[in-house]
């Protein structure tokens, strides 16, 4: 199915009912994000993409290396499947000698991530706190600095879509003194992936 058709469906009332449906044809390779949830790629086409994030205590946590304050090269359609996902908009300002944090450009590739530290120092405070539910659709422009937070200790899933946007990079505010390194995936082996569709699929039906 097209970004397109993924995009109807899951704005449509259909979410659940595609990820149903998507999840139980099998094949799926999870991987653990730094940034704290299980992503399960379903679709990729070009410069878009759709996976299911999933935050679950079930599994150990990819650490990671910069901060949880990020920004995308691509426009972000987010619907929650269940739980609670609250997106922290970060106000992000640049800073000399009184900069708290360095902004790093991140460059995915099949093996993982190069983070590479650029000249850009900042200073960054909480802007908007968003808060979203089971049924809930957000969206946030690329370039934006945010972090999606879910409650300690609680469970969620959403459908990510991105639809890239040319020129723009994705961005991660880390530490001053940091220096480039290059972040290798942690793929869930077949029990753990069967075990977070499972979980999946039990809170949808």
């Amino acid at each position: 199915m097209s970004h397109h058709g993924v995009h109807q469906r899951v704005l449509g009332g259909e979410a659940r009912a595609w990820a149903l449906e998507t999840l139980s044809s099998g094949g799926l390779t999870a991987v653990r994000h730094p940034l704290g949830f299980v992503c399960l790629p379903l679709e990729r086409d070009g410069g878009e993409g759709v996976c299911v994030h999933l935050w679950s205590d079930s599994f150990a946590h990819a650490e990671s290396t910069t901060s949880q304050i990020h920004c995308h090269s691509w426009d972000l359609v987010s619907h929650v499947l269940y739980g609670q996902v609250r997106n922290v908009h970060a106000v992000v300002t640049d800073a000399g000698r009184d900069a708290t944090h360095r902004v790093f450009e991140v460059v995915s590739g099949a093996d993982g991530d190069r983070i590479s530290p650029t000249g850009r120092t900042v200073r960054h405070a909480t802007g908007l706190v968003e808060v979203f539910g089971p049924g809930d659709t957000y969206t946030l422009a690329a370039d934006r600095f945010h972090s999606s937070v879910v409650p300690e200790g609680g469970e969620a899933a959403t459908i990510a879509l991105g639809r890239g946007r040319p020129g723009s990079r994705d961005l991660s505010l880390g530490p001053l003194g940091g220096g480039p390194h290059h972040v290798a995936r942690q793929p869930l082996d077949a029990r753990e992936t069967e075990l977070a569709v499972r979980l999946i699929t039990a809170h949808l039906t």
